[in-house]
C-alpha cells in the first residue's frame, strides 16, 4: 500500500480492508475465519419483497449510518464508505430458505461499522439523525456485535431466488462431508445494488458460520 499524500483524507472501505471476507470465489465454498465485527442492525420478519417493514428498515439503517459517517468525518477527516448492506436470515425450519418460503423468514439487516467509529460518534450521529427524521422508528435500530469465527462462504452470481441449489449443496452435502454443523445465522452480503443491476448479474456473498459436530 502506498502512503497517503499529506493532507489527503483517509478512505475507510471495509471491502478493501478485508478482501477475504468480501471476495470469495464463485465455484466452491471457501473456509474463512471472520473476526469480531460490529453493525448497525434492524430486525424484522416476512418477505423482503413485499414487507413494508423491510423497506423501513433499510431507510433507518442508511439514515443512521450516513449521519454517523458525518460525525466521524468531522472528528477524524476520514471518509467512510458506507456498506455494503448485509443480512442475517433465520426460519423455524432451515429448509424454508431452500424452498424460498419467504413469509416464514426472520431477518436482521445490517450495515458494518469500521473500528474507527467510537461510541461517541454513534451517539452523536444517531441523535442527529433522529432529530432530522423523527418519524423513523429509531428505537428499533441497535448495534450488534457478531463473532462468527470459522465460516464457509461462496460468491453467488444471479437472482436471489436462484440461491436454493447452492444452499442445499452446503447444508446437505458439504457440511456433513466436513463434519460441520451450524454455528450462527445464514449471512448474506449484497455486493450489487438490485435497483441498478439485472437479476442474473447480482453478486451476493453467502456465508454460514460453522463448528465441528459434537
Amino acid at each position: 500500500m502506498t502512503p497517503r499524500e499529506a493532507g489527503t483524507p483517509e478512505r475507510i472501505d471495509l471491502k478493501a480492508r478485508f478482501p477475504e471476507l468480501y471476495r470469495p470465489g464463485k465455484r466452491e465454498f471457501e473456509r474463512v475465519s471472520v473476526p469480531p465485527a460490529s453493525y448497525l442492525a434492524v430486525d424484522g420478519h416476512g418477505d423482503p419483497n413485499t414487507s413494508p417493514a423491510y423497506a423501513a428498515a433499510l431507510e433507518l439503517l442508511y439514515t443512521g449510518a450516513y449521519s454517523v459517517r458525518a460525525v466521524l468525518k468531522r472528528r477524524t477527516g476520514a471518509a467512510w464508505v458506507v456498506g455494503p448492506l448485509e443480512g442475517l436470515w433465520t426460519a423455524p425450519d432451515p429448509a424454508a430458505f431452500v424452498r424460498r418460503e419467504k413469509d416464514a423468514w426472520d431477518w436482521t439487516m445490517l450495515l458494518p461499522l469500521p473500528a474507527e467509529v467510537s461510541v461517541e460518534d454513534l451517539d452523536a450521529g444517531l441523535a442527529a439523525a433522529a432529530a432530522k427524521k423523527a418519524s423513523l422508528a429509531w428505537a428499533s435500530l441497535r448495534v450488534l456485535a457478531l463473532e462468527e469465527g470459522e465460516s464457509l462462504q461462496i460468491l453467488h452470481v444471479g437472482s436471489y431466488d436462484d440461491e436454493a441449489p447452492t444452499l442445499a449443496r452446503l447444508h446437505d452435502e458439504l457440511m456433513p462431508e466436513l463434519g460441520l454443523t451450524f454455528n450462527g445465522q445464514h449471512h448474506e452480503i449484497y455486493l450489487s445494488d438490485p435497483r441498478r443491476t439485472a437479476p442474473e448479474k447480482l453478486r451476493t456473498v453467502l456465508r454460514q458460520p460453522v463448528r465441528p459436530l459434537a
